[in-house]
């Protein structure tokens, strides 16, 4: 089997130099990917428990139309979310557009102008700038009154608590954390750490909403920023919950009154969560959030392999391949544009879906720079299939993340090692080493 193995690799543009690496590196993995397999299966079990204590029944996976009144499935799947996040309550769906669209919905229910809004851990992801209004932007926060202030983390990836002290006044209405790290090459944040911030951050002022974009980071731990006090956890479906299937959506989970705020900037004061039909996708959302676990998993792996194959050529690689995970995100630091085309060339051309296409950058809409983005996904843009992006400006990083399967993460690893090779931006030579 292992020579039909490889020369299947061989058929899929995998060279044998290629493929010899990346079989050295796995060698040192399988305990490592133990332990993913363990987290997995806790989550799994408490995904089903919920499902269960909630009472899914197959009415559940149909749909409505319309206004969507009374529609069960909905507002069943919506007791499963605060369920498994272990919140008071809970927003899911298909009318929230991506996670930006849920972060945003998050923020503008819940401040009011004259309110200001903290960010401790430095400069938030990209799309948010205009959101908030560090970009001008027409019907950010900024142009509603909502000011903004940030603190950024220390040059070691730790919390500046003396600044973030100072920078919390009366006017601090709500905290939001990144726990992912965005286009930065800082470290992803443990709910640990994230449990830690809130707690400092409410001891100085209790009443503050301290609110954690939890995008990519679902499932990777056991626990989530809601188990460590976050008033409100907010994601995207098209990543890790959504489990591949998902075909649009966001969540909101946390407080009731954080949630119904929410509800009534989606769609309308008075009508709140009442409204929204569910179009026939429930059956995808709730068989995307029972296989989130072992999706999370296989991206997981997909990552550290990874980190494993390219930091012993010499790249930098953030998380390292030592460090424990906090998100399924995987930055490398090429240094140069090429690396960076190269690297996603590589992911696109290892796609079930338009491997045919050869991406490039572009300007993206909501970004400062050209993005290159690589994703033949059967939906479209979703990061937890196998996809790379990043922005063709220093330090020249590439961001890697998902891998529905890991068998389809491992190929497009080697995929993309195929690529920079083939480029010359790596020496075969370094390969035997």
């Amino acid at each position: 089997m292992k020579q039909e193995l490889e020369a299947m690799y061989q058929a899929m543009g995998i060279e044998p130099c290629v493929y010899a690496y990346g079989t050295r590196v796995l060698e040192g993995l399988q305990e490592r990917f133990a332990r993913i397999d363990q987290v997995a299966e806790y989550n799994q079990l408490k995904v089903v428990k919920a499902m269960q204590d909630c009472q899914v029944s197959e009415a559940c996976l149909l749909g409505t139309t319309g206004y969507g009144y009374n529609d069960l499935g909905r507002d069943t799947l919506e007791q499963v979310y605060a369920k498994v996040f272990h919140t008071e309550d809970a927003l899911v769906r298909p009318q929230i557009t991506c996670g930006t669209h849920a972060l945003a919905l998050a923020l503008m229910s819940n401040l009011r102008p004259g309110d200001e809004l903290l960010s401790p851990v430095g400069k938030p992801y990209d799309t948010l700038e205009e959101v908030i209004g560090i970009r001008p932007s027409v019907g950010s926060l900024a142009e509603y009154g909502v000011t903004y202030s940030q603190v950024d983390l220390l040059p070691d990836g730790s919390f500046d608590y003396p600044k973030i002290r100072a920078a919390i006044t009366p006017r601090t209405k709500l905290v939001t954390i990144q726990r992912s790290k965005g286009y930065q090459t800082r470290p992803t944040l443990s709910v640990e750490r994230i449990g830690e911030l809130i707690s400092f951050i409410k001891g100085i002022k209790p009443d503050v909403i301290c609110m954690v974009d939890n995008c990519y980071g679902e499932f990777v731990e056991t626990i989530e920023p809601s188990d460590v006090g976050a008033d409100m956890v907010v994601g995207s479906l098209i990543k890790n919950p959504g489990g591949g299937l998902a075909p649009i959506g966001g969540y909101i989970a946390g407080k009731k009154s954080c949630v119904e705020n929410a509800a009534y900037r989606l769609t309308s004061p008075g009508l709140g969560r009442e409204v929204g039909a569910s179009l026939g996708i429930l059956k995808d959302f709730y068989q995307g959030l029972f296989l989130a676990p072992t999706v999370t998993a296989s991206a997981l792996k997909g990552a550290i392999f990874a980190a494993c194959l390219y930091e012993p050529l010499g790249f930098g690689v953030v998380p390292d391949s030592r460090e424990s995970r906090h998100d399924i995100i995987q930055a490398i630091t090429f240094g140069d544009p090429e690396g960076v085309i190269a690297f996603c060339q590589g992911v696109q051309a290892a796609a079930p879906v338009d491997s045919f296409v050869t991406p490039e950058p572009w300007d993206m809409p909501g970004y400062d720079a050209k993005v290159i983005m690589a994703a033949g996904a059967f939906v479209s843009g979703s990061s937890i299939e196998l996809s790379a992006d990043g922005p063709i400006k220093p330090p020249y990083a590439v961001y890697f993340q998902g891998g529905l399967t890991w068998q389809h993460a491992k190929y497009g690893i080697l995929q993309t090692l195929q690529s920079v090779v083939d480029r010359k931006i790596v020496d075969r030579s370094k390969l035997s080493v």
